[in-house]
């Protein structure tokens, strides 16, 4: 038994894992996470080097999408084309994350796996460095080069770590944790080489900030592909809630319960390999988010995915725009990267999970 909840019953059909007694609604506590969420983006918008008064906010945002003309002054243009897109790049990224993390847990029914501790962030990031340094990336960031480049390096590295730990038809979730760290700290060497060839001095310090995790690039253009991607996601994942339930009890019991148990696999493989890729593309790679969000919302609403992955998301979303906050404000000459604040918050999290699982014997 690990750290996810234990399910109520084999016969049911649902294969929900049960409740746990801490458990609370997910309903109200969604709509609570929504309202917290609009007033944290609403924040991020307001708070900076010049300060803009909320009502300003949402005036200028309501002046802009009726059509009416910008107010004379600098507050219009700071909202709209530099704070805003950037607080909604953070929820998005931070409600992918929060999906991606949930997905791969189930997947490997292990709570301590995230995009990042199985290497799948590294293949992703070392894909995309590739495209930069080769000349590949072309439109920017938005590019289908650079998007497709981290996609194909994410689906590599998942499928390389997944190969490596079901090596000799066994599976141990802590060996898979191990071959992903392995793998990805052995293509992040491939990526500093790359790095190294960049001709240009400052394309070399934007790549290197980028790999840490920056939002710092966000545009309106560059919002397209995860505001596509991260709620057709959301809805695919909803969908096969009840599988996901069902993997966490073993394959066998999943196929009792009539899942198609590798087709599932290889679904889960794609989207979170696509979804990876995509949030790498806009926003580098983000250190152990993946890995807290899931955690801690499982504690509160318990481990039925149809409750969790709403929940996931916008509790995600949430904590990245408050992170983002603190990247943007907590220094006044310059911005930390979001990678850095995530490590520390994360870090920790994952020792104490470490410790939960090694103490039970997991």
């Amino acid at each position: 038994m690990t750290v996810f909840d234990a399910p109520v019953s084999r016969k049911d059909t649902d294969a929900a894992p049960a409740r746990s007694r801490r458990s609370v609604p997910a309903g109200p506590l969604s709509l609570l996470l929504a309202v917290v969420l609009v007033a944290a983006v609403t924040a991020a918008v307001a708070r900076g080097s010049t300060p803009i008064p909320p009502g300003e906010v949402w005036s200028a945002i309501w002046r802009r999408l009726t059509g009416e003309a910008p107010r004379p002054g600098a507050d219009d243009l700071i909202v709209w084309q530099l704070r805003l897109p950037r607080a909604l790049l953070a929820a998005l990224v931070g409600a992918g994350l929060g999906l991606v993390g949930t997905a791969v847990q189930a997947l490997v029914r292990n709570p301590v796996a995230d995009p990042y501790l199985l290497g799948v962030s590294n293949g992703a990031s070392l894909g995309a460095v590739a495209a930069i340094v080769l000349g590949l990336a072309s439109g920017g960031a938005l590019g289908l080069g650079l998007s497709g480049a981290a996609f194909a390096g994410a689906l590599a590295t998942f499928a390389l770590v997944w190969a490596v730990a079901r090596r000799g038809g066994g599976f141990a979730p802590l060996g898979l944790v191990l071959a992903g760290v392995a793998i990805g700290q052995f293509l992040s060497g491939f990526t500093s080489c790359l790095v190294l060839q960049a001709g240009d001095e400052q394309q070399t310090h934007s790549v290197l900030f980028w790999l840490m995790g920056s939002l710092s690039g966000a545009s309106w253009p560059l919002l397209a592909a995860p505001a596509v991607t991260v709620p057709a996601i959301w809805l695919l994942l909803q969908a096969r809630a009840r599988g996901l339930n069902a993997l966490l009890m073993g394959d066998e019991t999943a196929a009792g319960l009539g899942i198609d148990v590798v087709r599932l696999r290889r679904e889960l493989f794609a989207v979170t390999s696509l979804v990876t890729g995509v949030l790498v593309a806009v926003s580098g790679a983000i250190a152990f988010f993946a890995l807290m969000v899931p955690h801690a919302c499982r504690l509160v609403v318990g481990g039925d995915h149809r409750r969790l992955l709403p929940v996931s998301a916008l509790f995600g979303a949430l904590l990245l725009v408050v992170v983002d906050i603190v990247c943007r404000t907590a220094m006044d000459t310059q911005e930390l990267p979001v990678g850095v604040v995530t490590s520390l918050i994360g870090a920790p999290a994952l020792l104490y999970l470490l410790d939960r699982l090694l103490g039970s014997g997991s």
